[in-house]
């Protein structure tokens, strides 16, 4: 199957009462583990590319072309979205559609609502026309993300009535609000804002989108899809189940110097962390006979 349109995956998943996976690609190991786990729970996916790892990663071009040849060269038949999260302009939204993404993140929400507004439009009516699925952010989500470190001083819940204004003002296809999730390791109990959750996703009507999968509890994880949240990104488990694989067999292994004999433990470990998601978020399964238009 080639890449489809995110859109479409999280209407379904909203419709059936799961979420979707939005797993971030690190190197070839994270982008193989991702697709082979998705594809063994016949569950769609969601790949992220943040922006910090487009140059690392060989610029937009070269990440598209990895995961379609990898899509091809494993034979894999689940819905596959190519997404760029965290897109800082309307500059790198658009240059990451003309390299093939099915789905951009606009994250606009360092700028006062009016700018934010002004440029998530600008990029929705830019995606849109070639089929490409926008999400956009509103407040901000504390932690790092990247280079970006938001402190819990700065950190702030969105607010009911900018979300409405935001979604009707641009026509995004779904929205990430800050309600108290962080990115990286949460320190201590996290705090989601569960009724605001359900008042944002009444008043809009949009799947929701929830940052900072990682380390929330299993039943705040679950309440969340409840309440209308469709996709769910995740992204610092996997690196941990990664570096932990390498530590440990490096500590076993100290004579190793193959990389394939530490990066093929690490790829096992980050696949077993996808599907443990993808079997908490409800999708395992939701692939099958599932019809996607392609991009």
């Amino acid at each position: 199957m080639t890449l489809v349109s995110m859109k479409r995956m999280l209407n379904d998943a909203l419709d059936g009462g799961y979420a979707v996976g939005q797993f971030n690609l690190n190197n070839l190991e994270f982008t193989q583990a991702i697709l082979q786990g998705a594809q063994e729970e016949q569950a769609p996916v969601i790949l992220g590319v943040s922006e910090a790892y487009i140059p690392y990663m060989g610029g937009l071009p070269c990440i598209a072309g990895m995961v379609k040849s990898l899509i091809g060269h494993y034979g894999i038949t689940v819905p596959v979205a190519l997404h760029l999260d965290h897109g800082s302009t309307y500059d790198v939204c658009i240059r990451a559609i003309h390299a093939g993404f099915t789905s951009v993140m606009i994250d606009a929400s360092h700028h006062p609502l009016e700018q934010n507004i002004d440029i998530t439009q600008r990029v929705t009516q830019a995606a849109h026309v070639l089929g490409v699925t926008v999400e956009a952010e509103l407040g901000r989500i504390t932690g790092r993300e990247d280079d970006i470190v938001v402190d819990d001083a700065e950190g702030m819940y969105a607010l009911p009535d900018e979300c409405v204004r935001l979604v009707r003002e641009t026509g995004i296809d779904c929205l990430a609000p800050a309600l108290g999730s962080v990115h990286g390791p949460y320190r201590g109990q996290p705090k989601l804002g569960f009724d605001r959750m359900g008042e944002i996703r009444r008043l809009t009507g949009l799947p929701l989108v929830l940052h900072g999968g990682s380390g929330l509890p299993d039943e705040e994880i679950r309440q969340a899809i409840s309440l209308g949240t469709a996709k769910i990104n995740v992204n610092t488990d996997n690196q941990s189940a990664c570096t932990a694989a390498i530590r440990t067999y490096l500590n076993e292994h100290p004579e190793a110097y193959d990389p394939r004999n530490y990066l093929i433990p690490a790829r096992e470990a980050i696949k077993a962390s996808v599907k443990a998601k993808i079997r908490l978020f409800g999708c395992a399964g939701k692939a099958e006979g599932a019809r996607y238009e392609s991009n």
